[in-house]
């Protein structure tokens, strides 16, 4: 290779021949020679501004090289700077060869950079987009975020400061997903109270946050904390509404309950009404059923509750009668005394006076189960009351049946009246040991309430007393009776013996027959002895004893218990 400096053999020979023409021209035109030398020296001197030219050019161009070698190498630590990472590229003073050798090895190390910091920015673009976005759904802010919204660092593009943006972006998902999970949550548990208590759903989540309404329209739901917070006091509100519906429901079935106890009312109204009063025992969470708690329930019950009080008046104090009633029919069924009248006035005076009609129907309520109470304690005594006086009542047919001299005779039912006559004979037989176990039982009664026994208004012990003293005299008169007969019939024995046979007796008298005779009618009217003895007023006391009829019992009655007591 020749020298740059040194002309090459074709642009010397060229020279020359152009210097032989300039010279044959100059010849032609009678140039003299001064003015030739003027020529060429301007043409020498032109020669060397070009030539200096181009070495400016090219001084110039290297010095352009030069720069553009450290601004690469300058790029290059930048953006190694930037990047975080290393390269192993030398120095471009240590480097062997041109300008444009180092440049064709730095070149392409500066490339490979740069691609990699635009690969970094559009990482780092995509991550900060997303984080600015999250952060402004949190913030409650409704504008998209874009990539041209974001600012990316470009001096700190290094793998640690995109790791934390990645774990920063990891922290934000995780709160936007926790967050909507608590608004899918608290969206659920809106969506449970107003389906109970038929509230208008979608309403009330617009009002909290349109998107939440809109999200099946591809919009995505609010995470803000405002939107939380609504949410939160919305559901709050909901339980403080639906635990006051609750308790107004319960209140009211509550007093529907009391009203149909109070007024008797059938089943059948009942039933219309049994939504609310199942709820009446319910606790709050077990309430789910759809429209339980329903305004417009809570309005038909108190409708029907306002209903129910206005006939409430007169309804009680026809319950209060009724009580009365069950209260008198339970004394007499055990023989207990009630002055009913005077009762019924107490009532009427109260009720129209303005007493509690609710509190009076209470007490009779409390009346009734002590009476119920006294009538089981008087149980035991009154079913050997009922076996004594069927005992007296047999005796008593037995004495009018043995005065009957006729009873013997053939006739129609004198076979039952033989067969009942034996069977009164065993139960008179048991009469002391009746009475005994009868005192014995109406003595323990007594220590234990502290109060005599009344039956009929009369102390039964009384009563007993006196049928003992009435049944001895009437022993002993039966004694009486049958040794005067005996002396009779002994003094009869002996005149017939002395005077002689003489015509038929005679009966001593109108002897009584016994039921199913043609005197049974008389017999039904009269009371035996003890039954007037029972009957009658006793002196001194001021009370009336038990009438104890004497045919009380029918014949159907005795072959039952004639077996004993």
């Amino acid at each position: 290779m020749s020298s740059p400096l040194s002309l090459s053999k074709s642009a010397t020979t060229t020279c020359a021949s152009l210097l032989t023409q300039l010279q044959e021209i100059w010849d032609e035109i009678g140039e003299s020679d001064s003015e030739r030398d003027k020529k060429l020296l301007h043409i020498e001197q032109e020669c060397l501004d070009i030539y200096r030219r181009n070495v400016d050019k090219e001084r110039k161009y290297k010095a352009e090289l030069h720069l553009s070698l450290a601004e690469a190498e300058a790029e290059i630590s930048k953006l190694v700077s930037a990047l975080g990472e290393q390269v192993s590229l030398p120095l471009s003073g240590k480097m062997k060869g041109t300008l444009k050798q180092k440049l064709a090895v730095i070149d392409p190390v500066l490339k490979d950079i740069q691609t990699k910091k635009h690969e970094r920015i559009q990482e780092f673009l995509n991550i900060e987009t997303q984080i600015a976005a999250i952060c402004a759904e949190i913030a409650g802010n409704d504008r998209v975020i874009s990539p041209t919204d974001v600012q990316v660092n470009e001096q700190d593009l290094t793998a640690k400061r995109l790791a934390e943006l990645k774990s920063h972006l990891q922290e934000l998902q995780s709160e936007k997903n926790l967050r909507l999970q608590r608004v899918n949550s608290y969206m659920s548990a809106i969506h449970e109270l107003t389906v109970v208590m038929s509230l208008d759903f979608k309403k009330i989540i617009a009002n909290i946050n349109p998107s939440l309404a809109n999200h099946l329209n591809g919009q995505s739901k609010s995470i803000s904390n405002e939107t939380l917070a609504n949410l939160t006091s919305e559901v709050n509100s909901l339980k403080q509404l639906k635990q006051q519906r609750l308790e107004r429901i319960q209140d009211l079935g509550s007093s529907l309950i009391e009203l149909w106890n109070l007024m008797d009312m059938p089943m059948e109204e009942q039933l219309r009404f049994n939504h609310i009063t199942s709820l009446v025992s319910s606790c709050i969470d077990e309430i789910t059923r759809q429209g339980s708690l329903d305004i417009h329930i809570i309005e038909q019950a108190e409708v029907e509750v306002e209903r129910l009080s206005a006939l409430k008046t007169s309804k009680l104090r026809e319950l209060i009668f009724k009580r009365q009633n069950e209260l008198e029919e339970i004394y007499r069924s055990v023989h207990m005394d009630v002055d009913s009248e005077t009762a019924r006035q107490i009532l009427i005076q109260l009720m129209e006076s303005g007493s509690d009609l609710s509190g009076l129907l209470s007490s009779m309520d409390d009346q009734v189960v002590k009476a119920k109470e006294e009538a089981a304690s008087r149980k035991d005594v009154l079913d050997k009351v009922e076996k004594w006086k069927h005992a007296s009542q047999e005796e008593s047919w037995l004495d009018e049946y043995e005065k009957d001299e006729n009873r013997y005779s053939a006739g129609k039912g004198v076979h039952i009246n033989l067969k009942r006559a034996e069977k009164a004979r065993i139960l008179v037989s048991k009469i002391p040991s009746l009475v005994e176990n009868l005192t014995a039982k109406i003595k323990a009664w007594e220590k234990e309430r502290g109060i005599p026994f009344l039956y009929h208004k009369a102390p039964l012990l009384h009563t007993l007393e006196e049928y003992i003293i009435s049944r001895q005299e009437k022993q002993e008169e039966k004694r009486r009776s049958r040794e005067q007969k005996r002396l009779q019939d002994q003094f009869a024995a002996e005149q017939e013996n002395i005077y002689g046979s003489k015509s038929a007796k005679k009966p001593l008298g109108n002897a009584n027959t016994v039921p199913g005779t043609p005197n049974s009618r008389r017999m039904s009217t009269a009371s035996g002895r003890y039954g007037a003895s029972i009957g009658k007023e006793k002196r001194g006391s001021g009370h009336v004893g038990a009438v104890i009829p004497v045919n009380y019992v029918a014949l159907a009655k005795e072959d039952q218990k004639s077996g004993g007591l």
